[in-house]
């Protein structure tokens, strides 16, 4: 079977081309021997059927990370190849092209982004540039489809060029000149309103007031899309589910079996939060209390995205990241492990060095919790005030700060600046956004599940044979003299490890103040990642790095539990 390779610089819309020709049938997978994502679908090109590989983006086949050292290494199985290429940034991407065709194998250039390139007054002399580059070369619009069809079809025209050959770096950048000087030419315009707009939104002061909003209105978002998801939708159905879970548990009887299966009845009905059950708490907790805000959150993720706003934001922070070690392209991290600290920890992949990610990786565990931690948060603390929910991200916050900073001074390596192609601002495709939207979903979904309901046997069998008890004894010193909570705490803790979300909503029974539950709470943001997470930064930073982050993890974990039962005693 062929295999047609999609490369391209990051931000010319290689997801867009990559969705129009495959559809929403795709599979995404580890590179074998990494944890780098890539994107496989099937379609027919040259009337067969091909495999599509969407590459990670990169500006260089000399890579700089582990991303683009992934993308050189695809590129020696391709058949074709499909250079997606910026129309609005021709000089900036033809040079990745010149690479790419010194290899000597078919190439199509998909010149992507015209639409845009007209509004900006650029005009490219499209059978000029093919006949200096000597293969095939379509204009296309790739969130909207167009040129699409052309491009499939001048695909079986490709072949090796024979008017490039290999160059020295400094030829290379000499020919990307003269090509770009022979077939671009941009016309005065007018500034438009939205040109305004992306100028504002990189400028400190008026960018910052402009992500703040942005940030505002996506949380709200968010949380209005997973309430009414959760409340109209999802628990109407566990409603209907309820009847079917209790004649299972009259037909089992008490027992451990329906211990397992149904957990412990309050007063002789089900509280699906509490009730410890691999089929109720098991099930309640991720698709009716979890899955709606999930589903929100990278909705609007991938809105974020195809606007072309999250590489702004990258830009808008740098200054701030420079400082905590790392540049802007931490705040991807941060932002995608409010969702889910498992992509989050996939994130540092992009960062150039091993500190970078080190303190990118280690940063996120610690201070961003998930958007199901988050989501049990609220409902665990919303009760009492907003107040209380306030003090636990500011703690956060701080943290992040703080261990950021001295991360930075105490971890040997370099920080790098940022090379970041900024996109024009882009009206998102539907189909496209409600296609990421539900791979990153169902991926969400095959890495949450599992686990949980390992959890939940876990602790069930834990408290069956005393060792919960157990260790809430030998840790009540710990918890009650420098945590000031209850030794019960301890279960949480520990399966805080399995499911932070889950161990979040086991503070409820113990009855705790609201104070020792903002430090309860905070400790189990802290204190460690998930096991999924674990599992990913060990393959990311490796065991001496997973080491040395769990060491940071713990006694950061301790130092702020201790500060905020000093500071908050007595509030």
């Amino acid at each position: 079977m062929k295999t047609v390779i999609l490369m391209g610089n990051p931000n010319v819309g290689k997801s867009g081309v990559f969705s129009r020709l495959t559809g929403t049938r795709v599979i995404i997978s580890n590179y074998p021997g990494t944890t780098i994502d890539v994107s496989r679908g099937m379609t027919r090109l040259l009337d067969t059927s091909v495999e599509v590989i969407d590459a990670p983006g990169t500006y260089s086949l000399t890579p700089t990370n582990p991303a683009e050292e992934v993308t050189t290494k695809i590129l020696e199985t391709a058949d074709y190849v499909i250079n997606v290429v910026d129309s609005t940034n021709l000089e900036r991407n033809l040079y990745l092209t010149l690479e790419i065709l010194e290899r000597g194998i078919p190439v199509a250039i998909a010149l992507n982004l015209w639409d845009e390139a007209g509004h900006q007054g650029i005009t490219i002399d499209v059978p000029e540039l093919e006949r200096l580059l000597g293969v095939p070369v379509v204009p296309t619009v790739g969130l909207a489809g167009q040129g699409i069809r052309e491009l499939v079809e001048r695909l079986g025209d490709a072949r090796p060029s024979e008017t490039i050959q290999p160059m020295s770096e400094e030829e290379r950048w000499a020919t990307v000149g003269r090509i770009t000087g022979e077939v671009q030419t941009i016309a005065h315009r007018h500034r438009t309103f939205r040109d305004r707009i992306a100028e504002a939104s990189i400028k400190p002061v008026s960018g910052l007031l402009i992500a703040l909003a942005v940030m505002a209105v996506t949380f709200l978002a968010v949380v209005a899309i997973g309430e009414g998801l959760a409340e109209y939708i999802l628990e109407p159905i566990f409603d209907l589910y309820t009847p079917f879970v209790m004649q299972l548990s009259d037909a089992l009887g008490p027992g451990i079996l329906r211990d397992i299966l149904i957990g412990h009845l309050i007063d002789g009905e089900i509280d699906y939060e509490q009730a410890m059950g691999l089929l109720t708490t098991g099930l309640f907790v991720p698709f009716a209390m979890i899955l709606p805000y999930i589903v929100a959150f990278y909705l609007a993720l991938s809105v974020l995205e195809d606007t072309g706003y999250l590489p702004r934001l990258a830009t808008l922070v740098d200054t701030f990241f420079h400082r905590l070690g790392m540049h802007g392209h931490g705040i991807i991290s941060v932002f995608l492990g409010l969702g889910c600290n498992v992509p989050g920890a996939f994130a540092t992949r992009v960062l150039e060095t091993r500190k970078q990610r080190f303190i990118a990786a280690t940063l996120m565990s610690i201070s961003v919790p998930c958007m199901a931690q988050i989501a049990m948060i609220f409902g665990v603390l919303g009760p009492f005030g907003m107040r209380y929910i306030v003090m636990v991200f500011a703690t956060l916050l701080v943290v992040y700060i703080v261990v950021g900073l001295i991360l930075s001074r105490v971890i040997p390596g370099e920080c790098p600046e940022i090379f970041l192609e900024i996109p024009p601002y882009r009206m998102p495709n539907l189909r496209v956004t409600l296609s990421k939207t539900w791979m990153r979903v169902r991926g969400f979904v095959g890495e949450a599940i599992p686990y949980l309901f390992l959890g939940i046997l876990l602790v069930n069998l834990l408290y069956t044979v005393g060792f919960l008890e157990w260790l809430s004894t030998a840790f009540a010193p710990l918890m009650e003299i420098w945590l000031g909570i209850p030794a019960e705490a301890t279960a949480a803790l520990l399966v805080g490890f399995l499911r932070k979300d889950l161990a979040v909503g086991m503070l409820v029974p113990l009855g705790m103040t609201p104070v020792q539950l903002v430090i309860a709470v905070t400790m189990l943001s802290v204190y460690f990642p998930c096991v999924a997470t674990f599992v990913v930064l060990l393959r990311e930073l490796g065991a001496r790095g997973l080491a040395a982050a769990v060491g940071v993890m713990v006694t950061t974990a301790l130092l702020v539990g201790g500060a905020l039962r000093a500071v908050l005693i007595g509030f």
